[in-house]
């Protein structure tokens, strides 16, 4: 990795340590990173050498990113070894970690959720767990549909969403103070 410019350096080495507390292993997180700011598509060997990886662990780390959608495969004229690069938009790959997330953290959450308040509570403490797993379920459910509605929008009103996004307190304290004035005013 000593070949690598510093600050490329740098970004790959923090890049593995936030992987490995986003629930991927560092050396995932640090392809991934390599590939995001290289120009060119890179192959296994070239991967492993700037890296000072194993064959192998670059092998299992680029399957891994392949699972999530997160690297795409490509091949150069002449030459018959796979190469890798990521999307070249950073909102593409933040709506492709967003649905693999979901697909892999909440989906299967709110299936185990939904099954468990089907059984029937015959006692006081199931009837309390009930409740309370109503409760992390509809959170849930808000929170898949709202993915799902984010998912859906067309890339200009997201990007409209991403700029306003510090602007909603600012509108929900305006229509707090609205209401207020309407209610004032019909009095």
């Amino acid at each position: 990795m000593n070949t690598l410019d510093p600050m490329v350096q740098a970004f790959i080495l923090h890049f593995g340590e936030m992987g490995s507390r986003w629930g991927i292993n560092r050396t995932v997180g640090q392809i991934y990173a390599l590939l995001y700011v290289s120009e060119d598509p890179l192959n296994a060997e070239q991967i492993s050498e700037r890296l000072g990886l194993s064959r192998s662990n670059v092998s299992m780390s680029l399957k891994e990113l392949q699972s999530w959608r997160l690297v795409q495969l490509q091949h150069l004229p002449g030459d018959r070894k796979d190469y890798f690069a990521t999307p070249d938009d950073v909102l593409d790959i933040a709506l492709t970690l967003l649905e693999e997330r979901r697909k892999r953290e909440l989906d299967p959450t709110l299936t185990l959720l939904r099954q468990s308040l089907l059984e029937e509570a015959s006692t006081g403490e199931q009837k309390h767990a009930q409740k309370k797993l109503q409760e992390m379920c509809a959170l849930m459910e808000q929170v898949s549909d709202w993915s799902d509605d984010l998912l859906k929008l067309s890339r200009s009103d997201l990007e409209l969403l991403l700029r306003f996004g510090n602007k909603v307190p600012r509108l929900l304290e305006m229509k707090d103070k609205i209401a207020v004035l309407g209610k004032k005013k019909g009095n």
